[in-house]
């Protein structure tokens, strides 16, 4: 298990780096090799806050969007899914109300303080026997070809060194007919509300990062993050060239967030 220190919040600034072989960190430019060091020391610091402030800044609409995407993949009693970056737990402990006594959720994170955190959660709810710990790196997922009846992403993809394998892995794990579901950030499509949304994100929520949670770079990180993600029709590009079919998506609060569906054939 990883250990992990809820006051440290301190991320040093990269080398300088070349060209080759970096990945995005935010706006910053890291080795590929150390991009996971990055996230994992990114999650460690913001872990005992995370939920809180996820609240905050969000007047607490990020409750609805996850009810909502999990409703999309049409979950059904005894199924088996897989919580891919499941932190805090939050579609985890959705997904078991609807899969019954007999179904399983396996929360896959590789960070172990974002699954500590979220574990009072998890005991003190009805569902904690359903709900299943795995630490592991959602680019090489631990599980055999189609062991999955749904796979389910939220608010984490955009942290994966190469996003891409991490869905051709979701995609691997799924049984033949299972759903992918990934909800994930993206930038509202009314021009006004984008304005307003752009100042929200790069004054507001890194100010109240340092004030309340101790690191401003963390969330500064958060916006930066979302606007070199794919827009919703380049995402369904991407999953559909990895085999995925029926892909769709569904714009939440004007796009802030967007829900994005497909089926393994």
């Amino acid at each position: 298990m990883e250990a992990f220190d809820c006051g440290s919040s301190k991320l040093q600034t990269p080398v300088e780096p070349g060209h080759e072989g970096m990945a995005d960190f935010g706006y910053l430019k890291v080795p590929e090799d150390e991009k996971v060091t990055w996230v994992r020391r990114h999650f460690n610091a913001v872990a005992c806050k995370y939920d809180f402030m996820n609240t905050l800044l969000s007047f607490g609409i990020h409750h609805l969007w996850k009810r909502i995407a999990v409703c999309r993949l049409d979950l059904q009693a005894g199924y088996r899914v897989i919580d891919v970056c499941g932190g805090t737990a939050d579609l985890s402990l959705l997904a078991a109300e609807r899969i019954g006594p007999s179904g399983r959720i396996v929360l896959y994170d590789i960070n172990w303080a974002m699954m500590e955190t979220g574990r009072p959660k998890v005991t003190s709810s009805p569902y904690a026997d359903r709900i299943e710990y795995v630490q592991g790196d959602a680019e090489t997922i631990s599980f055999a070809d189609a062991s999955f009846d749904g796979a389910m992403v939220g608010f984490g993809i955009r942290n994966l060194t190469h996003m891409e394998a991490g869905f051709r892995e979701m995609h691997r794990v799924l049984k033949p007919g299972g759903m992918l579901m990934c909800l994930e950030f993206s930038e509202p499509a009314t021009p006004w509300f984008r304005a307003l949304y752009d100042f929200y994100s790069f004054y507001i929520m890194p100010a109240l990062g340092l004030a309340l949670a101790g690191s401003r770079h963390a969330y500064t990180y958060l916006p930066e993050s979302i606007r070199l993600f794919p827009s919703p029709e380049g995402l369904k590009s991407i999953l559909e060239k990895i085999g995925f079919t029926r892909v769709g998506y569904r714009r939440l609060t004007d796009g802030i967030a967007v829900v994005h569906t497909g089926v393994k054939a």
